[in-house]
């Protein structure tokens, strides 16, 4: 058979003479050499690093952002954060109870898991199963204290119409557990600091304990989703809220809570959020960011690990800058 050619490439058409340029100089352009990052002097300390930073998108954001929280605490504006469960199991603790000696939060919001996880370590200083061996066994969630006295605290609270939160909180703070110094709700509660704490129902591994009551931890729950709304209203006016690590419950939480207390006559329009997530996830992004804030608040969203940014953001409204 007779080999077929390959057609001839055409020759590119030469530059069209009608076509329009300007002058680089002329054009507004998004980044200039004033924003570039400088390089970092190691006898400025932190807060010349924070400085060094480019003002440049999650650069310049992180700055506006630590403007807004120390304007925030200047003017008594509330500055809550809610909590998943994973920022307490990677070693936190410390870092937080710092933030609420220091006067930085107004506020804490916890799903069920955070106080399994503070628990423990006030407890035994330890915390975090191994998930993949214990659910082979159908061990996984099963320590006995843990099932036991979170149950019992919650049962009590409930019966004195505690919420959950302030119900844990009290236990832990008047128990002789050795490491209650290192609890989150324990801490919060010397200080006067509400916690609450919203629970889905069979997310928690001590809701199949026995001494487990759903309509207990349902009543404290439900008063802390109406404590939680009495906070919210302190975010007019310059106010923040900081979702950490949870990335269905609280976000879904956070804006029920918003509906209501808008439709009840409170004014929220003037206050600022952010997540910090080490993924970018669509209800923190939605409900937190974006649709909370409307058109007079500002939204960030921070990607990074919890165990490298929390320390950095409490580091950096430490320098008092």
């Amino acid at each position: 058979m007779p080999k077929t050619r390959s057609p001839r490439p055409r020759p590119a058409p030469p530059p069209s003479s009608g076509l329009r340029t300007y002058s680089l100089l002329s054009r507004q352009s998004k980044v200039g050499i004033g924003d570039f990052a400088k390089p970092f002097q190691p006898e400025s300390g932190l807060a010349g690093f924070i400085d060094s930073l480019p003002d440049i998108l999650a650069g310049k954001d992180f700055k506006d952002f630590l403007g807004l929280l120390r304007n925030a605490r200047s003017r008594k504006k509330a500055i809550l954060f809610g909590l998943g469960a994973h920022v307490i199991k990677v070693g936190l603790n410390p870092v937080l109870i710092r933030l609420l000696n220091d006067g930085w939060v107004s506020g804490l919001a916890l799903n069920g898991a955070g106080i399994i996880h503070d628990f423990e370590i006030a407890f035994c200083g330890r915390t975090s199963e191994d998930v993949a061996i214990q659910i082979r066994t159908g061990e996984f969630g099963m320590a006995r204290e843990t099932g036991e006295m979170l149950n019992a605290a919650i049962r009590s609270g409930a019966k004195q119409g505690c919420g959950l939160g302030a119900a844990v909180g009290k236990m832990i703070a008047g128990s002789g557990l050795p490491f209650k110094d290192l609890s989150l709700l324990a801490s919060a509660h010397k200080l006067g600091i509400p916690v609450s704490v919203h629970v889905a129902i069979g997310t928690d591994t001590i809701h199949f304990h026995p001494r487990s009551s759903g309509e207990a931890l349902g009543r404290a729950s439900l008063a802390d989703f109406f404590l939680f709304c009495s906070l919210l209203e302190g975010l007019e006016g310059g106010g923040v809220y900081i979702n950490v690590g949870s990335a269905v419950i609280l976000p879904e939480v956070f804006l029920k809570a918003l509906s209501y207390v808008r439709n009840r006559g409170a004014r929220l329009e003037r206050f600022s959020t952010a997540v910090f997530d080490f993924l970018q996830h669509y209800r923190p992004q939605q409900n937190v960011v974006c649709r909370a804030v409307g058109k007079k608040g500002r939204g960030f969203y921070f990607i990074g690990h919890h165990e490298i940014m929390i320390p950095l953001l409490a580091a950096a409204l430490a320098t008092n800058r």
